[in-house]
């Protein structure tokens, strides 16, 4: 069961394009058991509306102050009282300077300032505004009062320019806020995840790489950051923002990805080997780009070391070691295969090669197995699953 079920979330949407992942966050927040109701700023009604959100709510959409109906009996008030988790999506860089503000000049802003319930914002905007020095000492001076900032992500914007700013993804925000409900069952726990691919490089201009994008790594290490642990991210080369409240490494090659999980394992509680590390590596890098000549050409591979068997082994072996495996076929012998052979604790085995699943996707399925135990979890989004892993791993900490 949820941690949102029986919540009443007050969703607060203001004036942005990310408005349109509004109605799948409603969705979502119902799936997971929470009631909710929504309040829509002017400026929102005209990326999304009212009635979309109704539908999917199930309750009347609140746009104004100046609703005689409503206001009444106090609406703004019985609405604020009503609510158990406020969440702001998309909260774009002019609601956050009202809220700082404490400005309480459209129905959105009074509730907020009437309410007595946990708030959320998630904030959505242009790169340069999130940037800008004004809106960040609004979010520091949101953060000093207990508002709670989730995201923002970095990728591409609708203004056609790159970096952070996008809105949070509706899964993550309600992975999140459920995860905000539940007591911290890693606090004082030590995580280490590794996440991410590795590039073997064969000249100054070409690589040997995976199509693992480091979201299920990342979601894992945020995961574990919520369950209050001290997370360290060793991440490969990604174009994932780093998530809040962790440390994060950098790396590119499968060597130096091991030389960095070895630095970092002494004092770990738990290493999640999330990472899609190469299994061979060129036996020789060219100091020049090679040059298109002969038909073919033969590359000389060597192997790289295996992370995974070396953590299971080490002296300052985590109390709880998970590895994945990604495998096209057979998931099932490869992956207790591994397990026997690597000696984890447990591996986490999903199927990739298919659409909608595993690398380059937002969301997973996969099967743990472990000796005497196996799990299946349905596929849902990277989020979600961290978080059932996440509690996975406190169960077995709490056995062992």
């Amino acid at each position: 069961m949820s941690a949102l079920q029986g919540q009443r979330v007050l969703l607060g949407v203001s004036g942005g394009i990310a408005a349109y992942k509004s109605a799948d966050l409603v969705r979502r927040l119902r799936e997971a058991g929470a009631e909710v109701r929504v309040v829509m700023t002017a400026g929102a009604a005209h990326f999304i509306t009212a009635t979309t959100l109704q539908a999917l709510s199930g309750h009347p959409v609140r746009e104004s102050l100046w609703d005689a109906a409503a206001e009444a009996a106090m609406g703004h008030i019985e609405l604020a009282r009503w609510a158990t988790r406020v969440l702001v999506a998309p909260a774009t860089a002019d609601l956050l300077a009202r809220l700082a503000q404490g400005r309480a000049d459209d129905l959105l802003t009074t509730l907020c300032l009437a309410t007595e319930a946990p708030i959320t914002v998630a904030p959505a905007m242009n790169r340069l505004m999130w940037a800008h020095a004004a809106t960040q000492a609004n979010l520091a001076l949101l953060r000093q009062r207990g508002v709670a900032v989730s995201g923002p992500d970095s990728g591409g914007q609708a203004c056609g320019e790159t970096g952070e700013g996008r809105m949070r993804e509706p899964a993550d925000l309600v992975a999140e806020l459920a995860a905000a409900l539940l007591p911290p069952r890693l606090a004082g726990r030590r995580v280490l995840v590794s996440a991410g691919p590795t590039f073997e490089d064969l000249d100054p201009v070409r690589f040997l790489g995976n199509r693992s994008s480091g979201r299920m790594g990342f979601a894992l290490a945020a995961a574990a950051a919520r369950a209050g642990a001290e997370v360290t991210l060793i991440a490969g080369p990604v174009k994932l923002a780093t998530p809040a409240g962790l440390r994060r490494i950098d790396v590119r090659s499968a060597a130096e990805m091991h030389a960095a999980v070895l630095a970092e394992l002494p004092g770990q509680d738990v290493y999640v080997g999330a990472a899609a590390i190469a299994d061979y590596r060129p036996a020789a890098v060219a100091e020049r780009k090679i040059k298109k000549s002969e038909a073919t050409i033969q590359l000389s591979l060597e192997r790289t070391a295996d992370v995974l068997a070396e953590v299971a082994a080490h002296p300052a072996r985590p109390r709880c070691v998970l590895g994945f495996a990604a495998e096209t076929d057979e998931l099932a012998g490869y992956a207790l295969g591994k397990l026997a052979s690597k000696k984890p604790d447990a591996i986490a085995a999903n199927r990739v090669g298919l659409p909608g699943s595993g690398f380059d996707s937002e969301e997973n399925a996969l099967t743990l197995y472990w000796n005497g135990g196996e799990r299946v979890f349905p596929s849902t989004s990277k989020a979600q699953l961290a978080q059932q892993l996440i509690d996975w791993i406190a169960d077995w900490l709490e056995r062992a």
